[in-house]
């Protein structure tokens, strides 16, 4: 993974462990799986729509908010990021 995304799956495991008040993380959190596994599919409906509809740059931000929710919806469930990283690996043989 790279370097910005272990970084951000670290703040978000540190929001999770300790939630500062008013932080986006944090009420995801408080929402629950249930409400973050609505966002990731809200997140992905949008990178659809903006994969034939927006620019490039539209594209990558709509991809970038789907990848933050999903490791948010990872930490929620207690899913390590390696665990994604070692299955890929496990894919590519």
């Amino acid at each position: 993974m790279s370097d910005v995304l272990n970084e951000l799956y670290r703040t978000i495991l540190t929001r999770k462990e300790n939630p500062p008040p008013n932080s986006y993380t944090a009420k995801l959190f408080a929402a629950g799986d249930v409400e973050i596994a609505k966002k990731v599919g809200e997140e992905a409906l949008e990178v659809i729509v903006a994969s034939y509809k927006e620019n490039d740059a539209r594209l990558a931000s709509e991809s970038a908010d789907l990848i933050y929710h999903l490791l948010v919806l990872l930490a929620a469930r207690n899913v390590a990021w390696n665990a994604v990283e070692q299955e890929l690996e496990a894919r590519r043989k």
